[in-house]
């Protein structure tokens, strides 16, 4: 088979040159005034993604997703194992809430708030152009094997930070810092998680870069799904800008001569500024691609040549695929009504079941084993489990009692159960019935749990046992 049919005709990808090796991108910084907006944006994100983890709500972090708990707090609000319902109806709703945005503005989100692009474009890049120059800034000539461990040096500690700040949304911010500044003897396992994240971290930022959102981010390949022809999306306005071509003046025609005129062009004077300032190295004058990012880098260095020709700004703007064609836009279409429709019967069921749900919940159930066990006394004892869940914010004492029928007792010290606030817990106790108290294979029995203030539930169990035959006196 001939090599050549192995060629493909163009760039697969932006990141890749034609022979598939790894193609470096180095965009150039485009000043403007969407690149300041996103600069503000990008510093406040970075505050909040970074305080998030230590800001207390209700004596909870205001974001913390404990795995090992099973518990996951959104300001305020911690869903624990019962509130599964609630929790999913949570999720769908932020799903939702980005299929919504994104058919309004595109892939608006990577370029001015994914933590991804924020620490990329704000923090790791101007570093590299502070250190070894590039994407616009003159290339140092000297010391540049210094300069270049010096910038790895400061990936190393930028890479340390955003791995505490990861972890801390999963583990806590306390717990991260006891694992990053206590010893590495006292929880190895632990500090090799730190180690790991920071590594990871550092291998994101200062190698895979623009690859996360170019290959990885499966939100790219959803984008076209998800909007369409009046999305509000980066564009090219290809009828103004086309045929492109360099500006030149018409050369003076001699006496003899008839006068010499030249093709007419579009104000895109190929300048490629637009390919040059890209953070993912797409060339949006080719259409809307998957690794556009809505950045609008583009914008700004088009805007900044056009200024130089006098030419009017937004050759390169925010606008739909329709209103560039010239085609009808439609602000109004299916998506834009069906997706609030259904977020707004979301919520309504989200508040509804959250509000249904009380301070405290409890569950009873059997422990596994026998349904039942005979004891030497020979009364009758089933082993259960109940589970309570505080959300209360103070911490509560709760009574387990039978109060029906009379005769069943509770098994010596298992009366009493304290939740903390906010949290579940759980506690196994025994009731324990006399013999003669089962007409039948089992009875049904009442088991009330209270705070003795504002709660109580009963609860009727069925308790298991063997029926009572009576022992008839025998006549010696």
């Amino acid at each position: 088979m001939s090599d050549s049919l192995l060629q493909p005709n163009e760039r697969v990808l932006s990141t890749l040159n034609e022979d598939g090796s790894r193609r470096w991108l180095k965009p150039r910084l485009s000043p403007g005034r969407f690149l300041t907006r996103r600069r503000i944006v990008a510093y406040v994100l970075i505050l909040l993604y970074s305080l998030l983890p230590f800001i207390p709500i209700n004596g909870k972090p205001a974001i913390f997703l404990n795995l090992m708990e099973r518990e996951f707090t959104f300001f305020g609000k911690t869903f624990l194992p019962h509130d599964t319902l609630l929790l999913g109806l949570f999720l769908i709703m932020v799903f939702l809430t980005i299929f919504l945005v994104t058919a309004l503005f595109g892939r608006i989100w990577c370029g001015w708030m994914c933590p991804q692009t924020v620490y990329m474009e704000f923090l790791y890049r101007p570093l590299e152009r502070l250190f070894i120059g590039g994407g616009g800034r003159k290339k140092p000539k000297k010391f540049l094997a210094l300069r270049r461990v010096l910038m790895y040096l400061a990936y190393l500690v930028i890479s340390v930070h955003l791995a505490q700040t990861f972890l801390s949304y999963f583990v806590g911010a306390s717990t991260v810092n006891d694992w990053i500044f206590g010893s590495p003897l006292d929880h190895p396992i632990a500090f090799l998680i730190v180690v790991g994240t920071a590594g990871l971290m550092m291998f994101d930022f200062a190698f895979f870069r623009e690859q996360v959102c170019c290959v990885v981010c499966p939100y790219a390949r959803l984008q076209g799904a998800l909007t369409d022809q009046d999305s509000l999306i980066i564009t090219y306005d290809e009828k103004r800008g086309e045929p492109r071509g360099k500006k030149r003046r018409t050369p003076k025609a001699q006496d003899d001569e008839s006068p010499i005129s030249l093709p007419v062009l579009g104000d895109c004077i190929d300048c490629t500024m637009c390919v040059q300032t890209c953070p993912t190295g797409i060339d949006i004058r080719m259409g809307p691609q998957l690794e556009c990012i809505g950045c609008a880098q583009c914008i700004d260095a088009c805007d900044s040549i056009m200024d130089k020709i006098n030419r009017p700004r937004g050759l390169i703007r925010y606008s739909s695929e329709n209103a560039v064609s010239g085609s009808k836009t439609h602000l109004i279409r299916p998506r834009v009504i069906v997706y609030p429709i259904i977020l707004l019967l979301l919520f309504v069921g989200f508040l509804y079941v959250l509000n249904s749900k009380g301070e405290t919940n409890v569950w009873i159930g059997r422990e596994a084993g026998l349904p039942f066990y005979t004891l030497p006394s020979g009364e009758i004892t089933n082993q259960l489990r109940t589970r309570i869940t505080n959300r209360s914010a103070e911490s509560t004492t709760f009574t387990i009692s039978v109060i029906e029928p009379q005769g069943i007792t509770l098994g010596q010290g298992q009366s009493t159960l304290t939740v903390g606030p906010g949290e579940e817990s759980s506690t196994k106790f025994a009731i324990i019935a006399p013999p003669e108290a089962f007409t039948s294979s089992q009875i049904e029995i009442t088991i009330r749990i209270t705070d003795n203030a504002e709660f109580t539930q009963d609860t009727v169990f069925e308790m298991k046992g063997r029926k009572y035959t009576p022992t008839e006196p025998t006549n010696d």
